[in-house]
This record gives C-alpha cells, structure tokens and sequence, in this order.
C-alpha cells in the first residue's frame, strides 16, 4: 500500500472521513489521493457547501491530491459512479482503493462482484423482476441462490457501493487492490449519531438535516476542529445550500424543456419520462416533485438523479462512459509530481485541459453546467464559470 485512492463526497467531511484517513496512514499509506464529486452528489442533488471548502477540508485533514469526479458521472448510478472513480484514480497511478463497508472482506467483496457479473444470474434475476420484486431486492436473492451470505452483503449500503467498486476493478483489469475498511461510528445514512473510541461520528445525512434545523451548530461536535472554522467562514459567505433556491433553479430549468428534451434524457426508459413531465407541471418544490413521480418501482435516489439530469440536458448517450481527465481541485504540493505518471490528461486548469481534449466537448459543458447550477443553488448564489476560474486549493 503505497498510493491510496477514495472515491468519495465528503458532503460534509467530518470525524468519520478523518478517522478513515488516519487508518490508512497507519497502515502505510504514503499518498492518498480523494476522487471527489463536483457540482453534484450521487443521490441526485449538489453538495452542502462548494468544492473548495471540502477540498481543503479534505488536505488538512491528511489527504494528499483531490480530483473531480464530474457532475454528470457523479450524479450517476452506483456501478456508473464506481466505474468513473475507479477509472479515474486508477489513471492516476493508484496501487490500492480503500472504502468503508460494513464486511471488510476484500475476498468476499470480489466474490459477490464476480458473481453479479456472470450471466448465469441473469435468468434469476429476470424472473424475480417479473415477479414484481424491486430491482434491488431481485438482484440480491439472485445472488444469494449462487454464492450463500451474498445476498445479505447487498442488504447494507457501503458493502453495495463497495461491490460496485470491485465490478469496476474487475471489469477494467486494474491493477488496483481493494481495501475495505470497517465503518466506524454511525451507520450510512443513520439518524443517530455513533462513537469511536472518544471520536464522535455522525452520518453525512445526519450531518446535512443538523445544519438544516439548527445551522452550523448542529454538526459542530461532529467534524474535525479544522473543517469546523472553515464551515463557519463558508457559512458566514452564504455558501452553505439553500434548499428553496435548489428548488427554484431545478423547476424553473425543468419547465424549460420540451417533451422530446425529457425522452432523451439519460436513465429515461418504460415511460418515466411522462410521470416527470406531469410532476413538472403541478409541482412546487423538488420534493413535491419526486412525490408526485413516486412508484414503487424506481428507488427515491434514481427520480432525483433522473430529475437533475433533465433540468441540465444529460442525453442517454452523449457522455464517454468514463470521463476523460483529471481536474485536480487541490493538493499538498509535494504531491503534484504524481501527474507526471497519470495515464490521462491531468491539470488544475479545466481551460487547459479542455484546449487538450477538443472532441470531448459536451463533457466540459455539462461538468461546467453542474457546477454553474451548485453555485446557483447557495444562500449567496455564485457566479457562472467557477469549474474554470476558481484556483485549486494548494497546501
């Protein structure tokens, strides 16, 4: 374990993410090198406070080089966000990917992941579908019929992500080693907060509903000293997101697009597209929206995802599957001569990269568009164009 990769959100980063990277430095890391979401959070919506804040969050806590993990494929599904971070930080050089699961079996993981790959369980997996079973309650007794314990790995939410990690490792021949380590404190997604030793650890969502109801207070116990004064600056700039404004941004964009426009949107398919356009029509918050889009069919985080993606015009085919650079956000110095190794076009500069790559084109303009619509969305809305003119944040 030499040059350690995460892919992550840190939507905010707090105890739980710096205990992560306490326990990788003492088992030898070197390097570690985050894969961050920018412009957009994989549940379909943008992040609490803007990139810069979590990327220098990120540095002082003990991370060494932060990259992008674009909007559009951040706001992706789980096995196309995993294949985006794994692709990414495997062109930087990583050796090793460390995530939390709640089985921090590497063998089991990669087993379960092979598994989920082979056509075998494709007919199980059909039939249950016809059965009316939800996609992921299908998926998992499908692979519980093949590898026993498998299906229970699916049935808690980092080991799912983290068997996503490993189908991308799998899938892409990298020559990354997965390391899942133990979750520490709260649980993904609980609403009550957890201990570490003397460490308190709350969930991120826990952390986003505190800051909702009481502001920065609310997560004050719960992130490390150094993330808790620049929360504060960020707060007291207007930065954190303003739920109404999201709202607002998202419907006006929504009423804009024409019937074609929604059909075309990516994740669209079995005529969802008619329940958002409906939803659009009568809605007067995001989350009348998804309300009135509900079925059981579609799980909440797929309709968010396919709501953003209709407001800023993702096309069903218009992106690479995987993105094709590095936008670097941030950095110790002493790290920047890892870029000299990537495998991809790597630079702080989105401009010059996008003078490097000029047949990708509609990936710049939609990393930008999700970043533009983040800036928009917060108390003090931010100007147009930050995915280019904000400077990455270098310790």
């Amino acid at each position: 374990m030499n040059f350690v990769g995460i892919i992550t959100e840190y939507d905010p980063f707090h105890n739980g993410h710096a205990a992560q990277l306490a326990m990788l430095r003492a088992r030898g890391a070197q390097t570690i090198a985050v894969c961050m979401s920018s412009g957009a959070v994989q549940r379909g919506g943008v992040p609490l406070l803007p990139e810069p804040v979590r990327v220098q969050a990120a540095l002082q806590a003990g991370a060494d080089l932060v990259v992008a993990l674009p909007g559009p494929y951040a706001s992706a599904g789980a096995e196309d966000f995993a294949a985006a971070g794994v692709h990414l930080l495997g062109a930087l050089g990583c050796d090793t990917l460390a995530f939390g699961a709640e089985t921090p079996d590497a063998a089991r993981l990669l087993e379960a992941a092979r598994q989920l790959d082979q056509a075998a369980l494709q007919p199980e997996l059909r039939r249950r579908l016809a059965q009316g079973q939800t996609f992921a309650a299908a998926r998992a007794a499908a692979l519980q019929a093949v590898l026993p314990g498998g299906g229970e790995l699916l049935r808690s939410p980092n080991n799912i992500l983290g068997i996503e990690y490993c189908k991308a490792l799998l899938r892409q021949k990298s020559n990354m080693q997965p390391c899942p380590l133990p979750r520490l404190g709260a649980g993904h997604g609980a609403q009550t907060p957890g201990r570490a030793g003397q460490i308190q650890i709350a969930s991120a969502s826990f952390l986003r509903a505190a800051v909702q109801r009481n502001g920065m207070s609310g997560m004050e116990a719960y992130v490390p000293c150094e993330a808790k004064e620049l929360y504060k600056d960020a707060a007291a700039r207007g930065l954190l997101l303003s739920p109404q404004r999201f709202s607002t941004a998202l419907l006006a964009l929504l009423r804009s697009r024409r019937a074609e426009e929604l059909a075309a949107v990516r994740g669209c398919s079995e005529g969802i597209e008619n329940r958002l356009r409906a939803a659009i029509r009568t809605a007067d918050s995001a989350e009348t929206l998804y309300r009135q889009m509900k079925t059981k069919r579609y799980p909440h985080a797929r309709l968010r995802r396919l709501a953003l993606d209709a407001a800023l015009g993702v096309r069903a085919g218009a992106l690479p599957p995987l993105p094709p650079f590095l936008h670097v956000l941030g950095a110790r110095r002493a790290a920047l001569g890892r870029l000299q190794q990537a495998r991809l076009p790597a630079s702080t500069s989105l401009a010059r990269l996008e003078r490097a790559l000029p047949d990708q084109g509609e990936v710049f303009r939609l990393y930008q568009a999700f970043v533009d619509f983040s800036a928009l969305c917060r108390e003090t809305p931010q100007p147009m164009g930050l995915a280019c003119t904000q400077k990455p944040v270098l310790l």
